[in-house]
């Protein structure tokens, strides 16, 4: 039969698992990544204040090795919520520095190069797409974020013992949650700027817009209102005050934990609208 008289067939072979296919998209992207030098330049750098930290968390379980100091400065070494506030804080400003240098590569050349309908001819909707990519800037943050923050934990814990572990377990948990919420709040900011823009470096600029101009936006209507509440408007401010909630450290005057949660839930839901609206295969003009 000759082959102009073939009619087309959906694929019914077997397909790859669903994991598979969303496992395909860090393996290659991950590897892109390490090879551009502002990434590497930025990891290293952040890697000093976790060794800063784990020297801490090291003098405060041998305080005998202070003697003789006195007894202010034992008692600041002590590892607590507030410890680990502070660590979170200063991580979190190497994450959006990352996700502005390596966020916007992930998005920015498939919409620039029509390469959305190739994706999307596959067994692969629009939510796995999405979900992949999540997970290679997540993978990348990873290595500033929670990872250096649990190994800081379970120093402590091997010092300290399991007495406590038990009597701070929420810390952990909190560390891990926090970075997880801020690691999801990036990228999502990250894949909707290189959606909303296709050059790669205009998208790393409105990543790093997004903190910093609602931060100064937020400092702007307080001074000029006098609201407390428009420090929510701030997500690096709302952040920070979820993760004092969550740590149990006591917040300064301002929103409380609900009016963060809601602020920042109504940025992550304007964010998937906007990855809505720009991930499409095919653009109808009417």
């Amino acid at each position: 039969m000759a082959i102009y008289k073939r009619g087309y067939q959906r694929y019914q072979g077997p397909c790859t698992p669903h994991l598979t296919r969303l496992l395909a998209f860090p393996r290659f992207s991950w590897r892109r990544m390490v090879n551009q030098r502002l990434v590497v330049i930025v990891l290293m750098a952040s890697l000093f204040w976790p060794l800063a930290c784990a020297a801490f968390v090291y003098i405060s379980n041998h305080t005998e090795l202070l003697q003789g100091l006195g007894g202010p400065l034992v008692h600041f070494l002590n590892i607590n919520g507030t410890f680990f506030l502070t660590f979170m804080s200063a991580q979190s400003f190497f994450a959006v520095l990352l996700a502005a240098l390596a966020g916007p590569g992930l998005v920015a050349p498939d919409l620039a190069n029509n390469a959305l309908p190739l994706y999307f001819s596959r067994p692969l909707s629009r939510l796995d797409y999405v979900l992949a990519r999540l997970l290679v800037l997540a993978g990348l943050l990873a290595l500033v974020t929670w990872i250096p923050g649990l190994l800081l934990f379970g120093m402590q814990v091997g010092m300290a013992g399991w007495s406590w572990f038990a009597a701070n377990w929420t810390l952990g948990a909190a560390v891990a949650g926090g970075f997880f919420l801020w690691s999801l709040l990036l990228g999502l900011v990250a894949m909707a700027s290189s959606a909303y823009v296709r050059w790669r470096v205009i998208a790393g600029a409105l990543v790093l817009a997004f903190f910093f101009v609602l931060a100064g936006a937020a400092q702007l209507i307080k001074a000029v209102t006098g609201v407390e509440w428009a420090l929510a408007l701030n997500p690096g401010e709302a952040m920070n005050r979820l993760w004092s909630v969550m740590l149990g450290v006591e917040l300064k005057p301002g929103p409380g934990a609900l009016e963060c949660a809601v602020s920042l839930g109504v940025m992550a839901l304007l964010l998937c609208w906007i990855l809505e609206r720009k991930l499409r295969p095919v653009e109808v003009v009417s």
